[in-house]
């Protein structure tokens, strides 16, 4: 299997993150990838970008030394409602939302962290128009119903992300992401397969992923962006410009 795009990516506007969108592009042309997105942390992350860079994405070119450059964002999951840390109006104007679960950003005082609520959480995240990608939702401590909540976000048109971190930096998700995987393969879940890249060594290196989801045979159809047509029919169903449009 090969991934011939990597859709979660941060800079150093995320301040945790060490490589400019020039240097990330470059790696991702060098690797041959056909796209990428620029999906730096929201604004309730410390550190991390404020509402103008978002809205100014615009300036960064469409295809850049011949990758597609999706402008995007990791939106914080800010409360159980599945609120983002973005307004509407500027989600809207991105063209790749990846919705994720932070420690530091959810809201707990309300709350409290259980099977039953993260699952409603999810269910909630559905909902919301704007999101493309659910991120590494296999993380232990926001663990919930995957066999009911996986395919309704499905039927919304979220992307299940299959986070290759998981396997190098966060190793207590691996068994959640397999049965994460194992769920999606059985009931025709489309995944997308990403990095979480916060330096360019990462950029394009999914070998943890591509090794677990060939071990269990999952089908290549499922995943979005194991070619360019599949992630061109992506795009298009999401009404997202393509490369070959321009």
């Amino acid at each position: 299997m090969r991934i011939i795009a990597d859709t979660h990516t941060h800079t150093v506007a995320s301040t945790h993150a060490y490589a400019t969108i020039t240097e990330m592009t470059a790696e991702a042309a060098k690797l041959g990838l056909y796209a990428i997105a620029i999906t730096d942390h929201g604004p309730d992350m410390p550190g991390s970008p404020q509402r103008w860079y978002f809205n100014n994405l615009g300036a960064v070119p469409s295809t850049f030394m011949g990758v597609r450059v999706l402008k995007g964002i990791e939106a914080n999951i800010t409360d159980f409602d599945a609120s983002l840390d973005l307004d509407d109006g500027t989600l809207s104007s991105l063209e790749w939302v990846v919705a994720s679960i932070h420690d530091v950003t959810l809201d707990q005082s309300k709350t409290q962290v259980s099977f039953d609520t993260v699952s409603q959480l999810y269910l909630n995240a559905a909902k919301n128009p704007f999101i493309n990608v659910i991120g590494h939702c296999g993380t232990p401590a926001y663990k919930f119903d995957y066999e009911a909540v996986l395919p309704k976000l499905a039927e919304a048109g979220k992307l299940i992300e299959i986070n290759d971190s998981a396997f190098k930096n966060n190793k207590s998700s691996v068994p959640n992401c397999i049965e994460i995987a194992k769920i999606c393969k059985r009931k025709e879940v489309p995944i997308v397969v990403n990095t979480d890249a916060h330096f360019t060594t990462q950029m394009g290196r999914f070998d943890g992923s591509i090794k677990m989801l060939e071990e269990i045979g999952f089908p290549e159809e499922l995943v979005v962006n194991s070619s360019v047509e599949r992630f061109e029919r992506c795009l298009k169903e999401r009404g997202i410009r393509l490369r070959s449009a321009e």
